[in-house]
């Protein structure tokens, strides 16, 4: 199908190891090196990197895929199953499905997380990693007020009260945005339902999220290890409250071949809508081997 606005794409589906079927937008480029998997945050979808597909598909080979319970895929039966190990495992059997020996990770937020655990269990897989807005510690008041939105999602009768709606939530995030990028979010984030416009994801994701407050602060730099030696960006938004300066630029000092870019006057997270985010992946994909 073609995007209303950018490249060309199809929408294609894999089966999950529980039979789940799970969609990816597959935006065409070369089949010979690596092709750029995005992986998106935690209440997001593929359409998130229509971004990242204008400005490289065609040159490359875009996958950008929407976790189970998010946008085109299946609902998970067993909500307890809503969490990043079950992910890697429906993302080595789409890489497998595939043929994808090793691909360009773009994972903003859980998408980051995610592609940390794949690269400590498949190293192999990773040709290079762009991490947005995330690491292995986070602060505890952004995971806080992730668990108090989390789960509720959006209701509007139509695109401009919804885009108003998130506006209102976060617009301590992108300040800078007006009306059209507020109604292209908007876009990206809801679908049409029963004659209105709810949130594209099960709102049960929320429960091992909120679960996780009386877990121990998350601590996994031990799965950086695993990309000391790959070309990683570190993308960060100034404005982050989950994922702090100090905590990047000890990434930073992990990390043989890493380099850090911040992006002004954004929070959690960048959106790949900011020209700093296209041209830090675009260095990523030049220090990236064929």
């Amino acid at each position: 199908m073609l995007a209303e606005k950018g490249p060309t794409y199809r929408d294609r589906y894999w089966n999950s190891p529980e039979g789940l079927k799970l969609h990816y937008r597959d935006y065409e480029g070369p089949l010979e090196g690596p092709p750029i998997l995005c992986l998106p945050g935690l209440t997001r979808n593929a359409r998130d990197f229509e971004p990242v597909a204008a400005a490289f598909a065609g040159r490359h080979r875009v996958i950008a895929v929407d976790f189970r319970g998010r946008g085109l895929s299946d609902h998970d039966p067993d909500p307890t199953r809503y969490h990043p190990p079950t992910y890697v495992a429906d993302l080595l059997k789409l890489l497998d499905q595939l043929g994808i020996a090793d691909a360009i990770f773009v994972g903003t937020s859980l998408g980051g997380i995610v592609t940390m655990l794949l690269a400590d269990e498949e190293p192999e897989r990773i040709a290079a990693a762009l991490l947005n807005d995330i690491g292995p510690e986070l602060v505890e008041s952004g995971l806080d007020r992730i668990r108090a939105y989390v789960g509720k999602g959006v209701e509007a009768a139509d695109w401009a009260e919804a885009a108003a709606l998130y506006r209102a939530g976060m617009g301590h995030i992108y300040p800078r945005w007006g009306e059209p990028e507020w109604d292209r979010f908007a876009r990206r984030m809801m679908h049409e339902e029963g004659g209105r416009l709810t949130s594209s994801y099960d709102r049960r994701i929320a429960d091992n999220v909120v679960a996780g407050a009386s877990q121990p602060p998350l601590d996994a730099w031990h799965l950086l290890d695993a990309l000391k030696d790959k070309p990683v960006t570190i993308l960060r938004g100034e404005r982050s409250d989950l994922f702090s300066q100090e905590v990047a630029g000890r990434m930073l000092d992990h990390l043989d071949h890493a380099d850090l870019v911040n992006v002004p006057d954004v929070g959690h997270a960048p959106s790949f809508d900011e020209p700093e985010s296209i041209a830090a992946l675009a260095a990523l994909i030049d220090r990236t081997p064929d």
